[in-house]
């Protein structure tokens, strides 16, 4: 089994330092950081809190998968400000987000970013078309600090969202990124079977698009809830091969943040059932 890691984001309700702890207990060797407002958000996690938990990682014999910059609560909510607000503040919220996160990842190791694809279109008052330029758009801004950082951006299709499948990533990729090799995907499992996408298949198609690995469970209706590895249908063992196949040697990240009152007890039941497919 490669080495596996849980985003702190199920954590809410904890500190950092108590989901880094509690990972390292159940056996985990990667903490994905949230980079908002519970955890690691990036203006007010200052020097002090960010040199002790460099000492903490180190001393637990954890490292940083990814850093997670999908959400931003502090200034809206799971999706908002998206990449293609109307008034060009909000984005450029949403940007200065991204940057900052990207340094913090390369102060932490991570080699990845991982940012929701645009926003949501539905209510936003933009065509597919329109929210795709605004995206890329914003993206540019962020591309620099990508390149100066050596950390890679990477886009997350989402049910609902901008992006949602695997082909509709590489369109936006080949319109917009085609050459930036700053650009790439965080593959969420879960979210291409929901939207039915055969996740091993994405995997073999695009092997040189994945920069990281979310995992979680979906059930068999399809709906975006995400569910303990083992509670659904997924085939995980067809997803590790498919990994396997392509030669992909980075994080897998386990990903359970609607769990915030039984973080610690699905992120083991969770390595426990990942583990038992070696069997």
């Amino acid at each position: 089994m490669r080495p596996l890691a849980f985003s702190s984001n199920a954590f809410k309700k904890n500190t950092l330092a108590e989901s880094i702890d509690a990972l390292a207990d159940i056996g985990y060797r990667g903490v994905e950081f949230m980079a908002d407002m519970h955890h690691a958000w990036p203006p007010t996690f200052d020097a002090a809190r960010r040199r002790d938990t460099a000492k903490q990682l180190e001393d637990r014999g954890l490292v940083v998968s990814n850093v997670n910059a999908f959400t931003c609560f502090v200034h809206g909510d799971t999706y908002h400000p998206t990449f293609f607000e109307a008034d060009r503040k909000y984005r450029q919220l949403r940007i200065d987000h991204t940057k900052r996160s990207l340094e913090l990842a390369q102060e932490f190791g991570a080699k990845t970013v991982s940012i929701q694809p645009g926003g949501p279109v539905l209510n936003s008052g933009l065509t597919v078309e329109q929210a795709s330029d605004l995206f890329a758009e914003a993206l540019w801004d962020v591309v620099p600090t990508a390149r100066a950082t050596g950390v890679t951006i990477a886009v997350e299709p989402e049910p609902g969202l901008l992006i949602q499948t695997g082909q509709e990533y590489l369109d936006f990729k080949h319109k917009y990124f085609a050459s930036e090799q700053s650009v790439k995907m965080n593959c969420d499992i879960g979210h291409l079977f929901c939207v039915g996408d055969d996740p091993a298949e994405v995997i073999r198609k695009m092997p040189q698009h994945i920069a990281h690995v979310h995992l979680e469970d979906i059930g068999a209706n399809h709906v975006h809830q995400h569910l303990t590895p083992g509670k659904g249908v997924i085939d995980f063992k067809r997803v590790f091969a498919a990994l396997e196949e392509i030669g992909y040697s980075d994080w897998v990240t386990v990903e359970l943040y609607p769990f915030v009152t039984t973080a610690a007890g699905v992120a083991r039941d969770a390595i426990e059932h990942l583990k038992s497919l070696e069997r």
